[in-house]
């Protein structure tokens, strides 16, 4: 009887011992795994641009980025990318850029291929900013960029992004700084990009 009680703690401290092992060790890659792929701010990610492109996003290095989910057939699409194109042109040659990401996720209001899209941004709307590829900006298939934004900046309710034209600011060190609703007029927004430009 005592050799069986004997032999039941060694058992259990074995499995014990093992436990912590295997705790210890898959903790320690899971960490490991992290601190590899957290990234320090948007200049970690390259993205593909409207044409296919690599872009890597540290070529932004230094300026102040607004980040805008777009769609073409959005009720807020006309005023959006109007207010988008007069703050483009106030700021362009000090130090800001728009990036632009269409995305189909919200009603289906972003349908066309890249090409159709560049050609509704740049000639209806008289877009200048840089266009990318079309993104998801929710779901399973989430771009590694936008799970980067929502993780640095949620939302009222929650992280995900709720609609057409929901706006990141980016200051000079790729940090994201602020998040807008998609009602938010891009002009309403100017006085936070005149305070981030004027930062050396």
């Amino acid at each position: 009887m005592h050799r069986l009680k004997f032999k039941d703690w060694v058992s259990l401290l074995f499995l014990g011992f093992a436990f912590v092992f295997f705790f210890y060790r898959n903790s320690s890659t899971h960490l490991q795994y992290m601190a590899e792929v957290i990234p320090n701010s948007i200049y970690d990610f390259t993205i593909k641009d409207i044409r296919g492109n690599d872009v890597s996003l540290s070529s932004y290095s230094g300026k102040v980025l607004l980040i805008v989910n777009v769609a073409s057939k959005c009720g807020l699409t006309h005023s959006n990318y109007k207010e988008l194109n007069v703050l483009y042109e106030k700021y362009k040659n000090q130090g800001f850029e728009i990036l632009a990401f269409p995305c189909n996720q919200f009603a289906g209001q972003e349908p066309g291929n890249n090409e159709e899209i560049q050609e509704v941004a740049c000639t209806m709307f008289k877009a200048e900013f840089p266009i990318f590829d079309k993104v998801e900006v929710n779901g399973k298939n989430t771009v590694p960029l936008y799970k980067f934004l929502k993780s640095q900046k949620g939302g009222i309710f929650g992280d995900g992004i709720k609609w057409n034209f929901t706006k990141f600011l980016v200051d000079k060190d790729g940090k994201v700084v602020e998040r807008y609703a998609p009602t938010t007029s891009p002009l309403k927004i100017e006085k936070d990009i005149q305070k981030l430009v004027r930062v050396s």
